[in-house]
């Protein structure tokens, strides 16, 4: 043996240090993968083919191996870890000859190019990540960030450590608008260092906020990483569930778990939303503390006011602000809890319910039936025995059927006497209207209330004609004409509210990006639509935002993007109150209106994008946007190809196997996690997020993911761990990023000196989703 060491461990070797040698040569990554995959293997086939590489592998011919098997233990958890007095036998990495090792890669590669680049289930999702690249190069080039930092410091300058907690509120808003690190790390060390330094803040705390807020992209979404892990997550979790099953002796996951053995995008979204709010409230804590502590190296700045010229008492902000939003919130929940709010469908199944099945399944091998009690508790499975009994005696599970035209219209009947009497989509309306109406009398309470209170008494009539003239059986366009009138009795004081927000500085920055995250967002973890239709949403909608913001500087109207957002507005609404099928044989003339004035509005809104994608392009802003855009999202992609070629090679010799047979010898699932984290966290150094997502992952994914562990943990848990190593000297990715952009009176360890507190509240923040994983798993838990 070679060094003393298993052929295989050689050829692991061999691989990930021409990795690295390939990453510091200076060649772009994502060829210096595929390069890398090339030369190890050649490398590799060649020192087996001179019989240096040898492995010692279990012989499954001997007795003990055997007497093993004999004694029930799997196949597959056996291994030269586990068990390592077995005899064994001496053969080279490619028994066949490497050129069949490589014949069989390239069939590999083909398939995995199908599976995972060209036309596999995840390519959908991964179409995401191009349309969320470009949502946040469209509002970092249009300088919006430069607009919302500058108003945040406004904001809060005047407190301790203000600055510093505006750099942590603007950090979360890119994150959430861009989800790539090295964009918000420099962006916000060009925008925000020099503002810091002028201001006295000193140089650990300012280089120090930066880095850590510029690496929330991370983890809070819409995160490319956490695109890129569940579209990995999905198929590894199932994958590893399934093998997990077998090998306690039962049918498949579902069996085994009670439940489908699924993760998506969309739920990682949902878990990642909590850990990063949290992350990013521990950064502005410790901003806000260490200026308490330190004054002097955080001083409160203060700006020009941003009221708009208003002088704004304490009261009326208060009544305004805080109170009636309150209220208005409370009543609502308040109506919804006793019944008048909710939703008002009456919309019944053609068949009855189908039989409820037991909650386990029982009908299965001794084997099987021993696993799943040590798996669920001997309390669950007598449970599920139970309802299992109950049902046998009743004469098994009930078939569902079809029902009648009576039985249906009875059930209709039935959901219109027990529907509240205020739809939940008018209620929702008429409290986002209100909330506007409340925050600009807070906003300009100098000014007359008279169109406010106007706008306040259409939506109190919009609710009354909802309670009195239209029942659940109304049809949407009676219901239309019927809300007219109030809509445009409010429409009044929205008007003026409107304009009244649009004079106040911090609204008017503030509020589109945030309601574009919010839409974005929104739709995901509501579960109204997956990612890819959500990004889209979000890149339409940054084009807009920045075609407006250049429209303003060249002092043209943005009328334009208004209508075209309205158009927008109009069709979403449409075509959620109509039915817009019109392949069907009765349409009534409502919906035929309906749904020529839907594609009349999605038409101008067409027009309008692309109106605003020529002004872009004229105002020299689009070009490059398209540029990074290709750029980026190549690099994304080029990387994944590499990264398969990478791992082919692997297989041909069986170090992927071998790797996980190493991680499964270790009797504590807990050991093999920490010690997979802590081999990520030192990749961190070397590798960009994507190599460690598409070369490491897969390797160790099966093994993580096949254990009792939550999968949203473990991917939320890989992610912070991942966040934690880039912001880690002397190699942390987002350092490198910020001492780029600094100026030259900031040394290298004052950066180091300052992500260092930043580094201990993420290694407390793992502690913390290690100690309470259900702040991983509330947020979906209660949406789904």
């Amino acid at each position: 043996m070679l060094f003393g060491l298993d052929g295989i461990e050689v050829g692991i070797l061999i691989v990930f240090l021409t990795l690295f040698a390939g990453i510091l040569s200076g060649f772009p990554v994502a060829f210096a993968i595929s390069g890398s995959a090339v030369i190890s293997f050649a490398i590799i086939a060649g020192l087996d083919g001179t019989g240096l590489l040898i492995h010692a592998a279990v012989d499954t011919n001997s007795a003990e191996y055997a007497a093993l098997i004999a004694e029930g233990v799997k196949p597959d958890a056996i291994s030269v870890f586990r068990y390592p007095d077995l005899p064994r036998y001496e053969d080279v990495l490619f028994p066949n000859g490497w050129e069949v090792a490589l014949d069989r890669n390239i069939s590999f590669v083909v398939n995995r190019m199908n599976e995972r680049v060209l036309a596999g289930q995840s390519i959908e999702t991964l179409l995401a990540v191009v349309m969320f690249v470009m949502m946040g190069i469209v509002l970092e080039r249009s300088r919006i960030a430069d607009e919302l930092l500058t108003t945040m410091a406004k904001v809060f300058g005047p407190l301790p450590g203000g600055l510093a907690v505006s750099i942590v509120i603007v950090g979360a808003f890119l994150a959430a608008s861009t989800g790539i690190v090295g964009a918000t790390v420099v962006t916000m060390g060009l925008l925000a260092l020099p503002t810091m330094l002028k201001n006295g803040y000193s140089p650990e705390l300012s280089t120090g906020v930066i880095a850590a807020s510029g690496t929330l992209g991370q983890i809070i979404p819409p995160s490319i990483v956490i695109v890129l892990l569940g579209t990995l997550a999905g198929d590894l979790y199932s994958a590893a569930q399934e093998e997990r099953a077998q090998l306690v002796g039962c049918s498949d996951a579902l069996t085994y778990l009670g439940e489908p053995a699924v993760v998506s995008v969309g739920t990682l979204f949902q878990a990642a939303l909590l850990p990063g709010i949290l992350l990013a409230g521990l950064y502005a804590s410790y901003a806000f503390g260490f200026a308490l502590l330190n004054p002097s190296k955080a001083p409160p700045v203060q700006f020009e006011q941003t009221t708009g010229g208003e002088i704004v008492t304490r009261n009326e902000a208060l009544t305004w602000f805080l109170t009636v939003p309150a209220g208005l919130i409370a009543l609502m929940i308040g109506l919804g809890q006793v019944g008048v709010v909710g939703n008002q469908s009456v919309v019944v199944d053609s068949f009855t319910d189908a039989g409820l099945t037991a909650s386990l399944r029982t009908n299965v091998s001794e084997e099987c039936a021993v696993a799943i009690q040590d798996l669920h508790g001997e309390e669950a499975w007598n449970t599920a025995l139970a309802e299992q009994a109950a049902i046998d005696d009743a004469g098994g599970v009930r078939e569902a059927r079809a029902l009648t035209d009576e039985e249906r219209a009875a059930r209709v009947l039935q959901r219109v006497a027990e529907a509240p009497l205020i739809g939940t989509g008018i209620a929702l309306g008429a409290l986002l209207f209100g909330l506007m109406l409340a925050v600009a009398r807070g906003v300009a309470p100098s000014a007359n209330p008279l169109p406010l209170l106007i706008g306040a008494g259409g939506l109190v009539l919009m609710l009354l004609v909802d309670a009195l003239l239209i029942s659940p059986l109304t049809t949407a366009g009676t219901t239309t004409l019927l809300i007219a009138i109030p809509v445009l009795i409010a429409f009044i004081g929205l008007r003026e509210a409107a304009g009244h927000l649009a004079r106040n500085e911090i609204l008017r920055v503030v509020f589109p990006p945030l309601v574009l995250i919010v839409a974005v967002l929104g739709s995901i973890l509501g579960g109204i639509t997956n990612p890819t239709p959500a990004a889209a949403l979000g890149a339409g909608g940054a084009i807009l935002l920045a075609a407006y913001r250049k429209l303003k500087e060249q002092g043209r109207s943005g009328r334009m993007v208004l209508w075209t957002a309205a158009a927008i507005v109009v069709m979403l609404l449409i075509g959620v109150n109509f039915d817009l099928r019109m392949g069907k044989q009765v349409v009534l003339l409502e919906n035929r209106i309906a749904y020529l004035v839907a594609f009349g509005c999605f038409l101008f809104a067409m027009y309008g994008l692309l109106w605003s994608c020529a002004v872009l392009l004229s105002g020299g802003v689009l070009a490059p946007v398209v540029r990074e855009t290709a750029k980026v999202t190549s690099m994304v992609f080029t990387i994944l190809i590499g990264s398969q070629l990478l791992n082919l090679v692997l297989i041909s010799f069986g170090g992927e196997h071998y790797i996980q047979q190493f991680l499964r010898s270790f009797d504590n699932e807990w050991q093999v996690f920490l010690l997979v984290m802590l081999v990520l966290f030192v990749l961190g150094f070397v590798l960009d997020f994507l190599e460690i997502i598409y070369i490491v992952i897969p390797i160790v994914g099966p093994v993580i993911y096949g254990g009792t562990f939550d999968p949203k943990w473990v991917t939320i848990m890989i992610a912070v761990n991942l966040q934690t190593s880039f912001l880690t000297p002397p190699f942390g990715f987002a350092l490198f990023y910020l001492r780029g952009v600094a100026p030259r009176s900031i040394t290298t360890g004052q950066i180091y000196r300052g992500v260092m507190p930043f580094i201990a509240i993420q290694v407390g923040g793992l502690l913390l989703l290690a100690l309470f994983p259900s702040v991983v798993t509330i947020v979906p838990n209660l949406l789904n």
